[in-house]
């Protein structure tokens, strides 16, 4: 090998192929697209690769069964009273505090505190929900327990639709 033939045969700038101008370019008349057929014409697309050439596709043979609350369905992390104990007499208790103590990983809706376990500090706690025992449990070491709202129901279009007399006047 020898450093005068390094670059032989390979190409810096490979020029695109240019169909449909003529004979001489060498992909003339069809421009290389055959002679008729679905995608001899512009703008002919390929089949996604779910189309079965027209036969009845694999997903709408198939039964359908089950259901799914994912799409409006809420994550909470759920702590109990007895968790609580991991923080000061007199802490403030907030999804943030409980992040930074390990008690609620990961993403979610909010917090919810249920009774399980003893509690022997005050706290004031901050949650989306409290089971009726929890709240007990906090009241009674002199706690207290606030409840955060969750996000607003979106306004409904207020505008009244029209009576019947009104669509068919005119």
């Amino acid at each position: 090998m020898d450093l005068s033939t390094v670059h032989q045969g390979v190409v810096k700038r490979k020029l695109k192929k240019r169909v449909g101008r003529g004979p001489g370019s060498g992909h003339g008349k069809t421009a290389s697209r055959g002679s008729k057929g679905q995608y001899a014409s512009a703008g002919a697309k390929k089949p996604h690769w779910t189309f079965e050439g027209g036969q009845m596709p694999l997903f709408r043979r198939i039964p359908k069964r089950g259901f799914s609350h994912a799409s409006w369905d809420k994550f909470y992390h759920v702590v109990n009273v007895g968790d609580l104990e991991a923080f000061d007499n007199g802490a403030t208790v907030d999804a943030q505090a409980l992040k930074e103590k390990g008690l609620a990983k990961g993403p979610s809706d909010g917090v919810r505190i249920l009774g399980g376990g003893e509690l022997t500090k005050k706290l004031t706690v901050k949650a989306s929900h409290f089971s009726k025992s929890a709240a007990e449990k906090i009241a009674a070491k002199g706690g207290t327990t606030q409840i955060i709202p969750g996000p607003k129901k979106p306004k409904r279009n207020k505008m009244k639709p029209k009576t019947s007399g009104e669509r068919n006047s005119g």
